[in-house]
């Protein structure tokens, strides 16, 4: 990791997925650059941790989404990192008697029938909450509204129609036996990165560029911002002179919640492993469940939405206590004494993310071009919230960072 210089050509604050990007594409550039990380840590919302000696765990991002097109699988190939291309199981029942074959099948109908109202009523290109195209008094719309809370992390009715039907999905989805945060943290290995330099201020009125961070005063001539929304929209960093027009965006664009727990399985080593479990709901407060990933003896469960929101303020181990309550609902009283907590995310809690990923607003599905957009061919912005397409994801991120430093070059290189 590096030291803060006094000065630089291009200063990239944020080294998550876009940061590492945007300084993967300036390493033979022939400009002097570095990456100012406000955590003692890089990878941003992807981090992968070892919650026991037997259990490897993402933290945050834990699939290669449209892996067909996904950036991130010739890196994890290029690296050496195993790819797990096994299905997902987020179809399938482990446990028949939580949600029976019949009743699961005609939910799955709704489903589709919800999503194929989503991308008609998108055509007209008139914007409206997504909560439009659900069906009055279906019986599955409280479920419905708990899918669209571990897609977007936020229920239908905070959700943009047109954004929500802009995302692209080749549905094909893979992992990382290794941790995807592991992946990306590889990745960024070696690049020039000051750590705990957490950026508060970005002074543009001058002709070089000035960073106030808490190592102190950087200068630069182009600087690449890749921090969530959260922290544009909430001025945890300062423009001088300001940007409303961004700040607006950012406040557009909102970090939904999701968040996930780890719990440890002593036996039941007869529940199936990699496969997938959720209890029938009529309301979006349930958490679906993955039994044995990878084959660890462990279950994950996964939570979104206001659920999530109300189980984080509950304080730490509330979210693997809850998990714990959901389980022992599903699968009887006699797992309870076999399920121990190891780990879990309180992504909004996380002064440096502030929620999971963005969601457009109603009315607010252009604002992820605003974003993008550059300021006076000085200052360029990327992140998972800026991609037109694949935006909430890893690779979206990563990808939007290798075009703001393309930008950021052509300007450098402007006579």
């Amino acid at each position: 990791m590096s030291s803060l210089p006094p000065s630089t050509d291009i200063a990239i604050i944020g080294a998550g997925a876009a940061g590492l990007g945007a300084a993967h594409a300036l390493k033979n550039a022939g400009v002097s650059f570095i990456v100012l990380e406000a955590r003692n840590r890089i990878g941003g919302r992807a981090h992968t941790i070892t919650a026991s000696p037997e259990v490897t765990f993402d933290l945050g991002c834990g699939w290669l989404h449209s892996a067909d097109r996904n950036s991130f699988v010739a890196i994890a190939e290029q690296l050496s990192f195993a790819i797990d291309k096994s299905r997902p199981p987020w179809r399938d029942q482990a446990y028949e008697a939580a949600f029976p074959r019949a009743e699961r099948e005609e939910f799955v109908r709704a489903l589709e029938a919800f999503f194929t109202r989503t991308a008609d009523a998108a055509k007209s290109g008139r914007d409206a909450p997504a909560s439009i195209c659900l069906e009055p008094g279906n019986r599955w719309n409280g479920m419905i509204d708990a899918i669209c809370t571990y897609l977007n992390g936020c229920e239908l009715e905070q959700m943009s129609l047109l954004d929500f039907e802009a995302y692209e999905d080749t549905e094909l989805n893979w992992r990382i036996r290794r941790g995807y945060g592991a992946l990306v943290a590889a990745y960024g290995a070696g690049l020039p990165i000051a750590l705990n330099c957490n950026v508060t201020r970005i002074d543009h009125s001058d002709k070089r560029i000035r960073l106030a961070t808490s190592q102190g005063t950087l200068t630069a001539d182009k600087v690449i911002v890749t921090v969530p929304t959260s922290l544009i929209a909430d001025e945890a960093i300062r423009f001088t002179p300001g940007l409303p027009a961004k700040v607006e965006a950012a406040a557009g664009l909102p970090l939904g919640l999701d968040n996930k727990v780890t719990l440890a399985l002593d036996g039941w080593e007869h529940l199936p492993k990699d496969s997938g479990m959720r209890g029938r709901s009529s309301t979006a407060r349930v958490g679906s469940f993955q039994l044995r990933p990878f084959g660890q003896p462990c279950i994950e469960g996964f939570y979104g939405g206001s659920f999530a929101r109300d189980i984080e303020a509950a304080g730490e181990g509330a979210l693997a206590a809850q998990a714990i309550d959901d389980v022992v609902a599903l699968l009887g009283g006699d797992i309870r004494k076999s399920l121990k907590p190891l780990a879990e995310s309180r992504w909004g809690a996380d002064p440096f993310a502030r929620g999971a990923y963005s969601h457009a607003l109603p009315g607010h599905a252009d604002k992820r071009a605003v974003l993008a957009a550059p300021v006076d061919d000085r200052l360029f912005f990327a992140g998972e919230a800026t991609p037109s397409d694949f935006f909430s994801t890893a690779h979206g991120a990563r990808d939007s960072g290798e075009r703001a430093a393309r930008e950021a070059l052509a300007s450098l290189r402007k006579p």
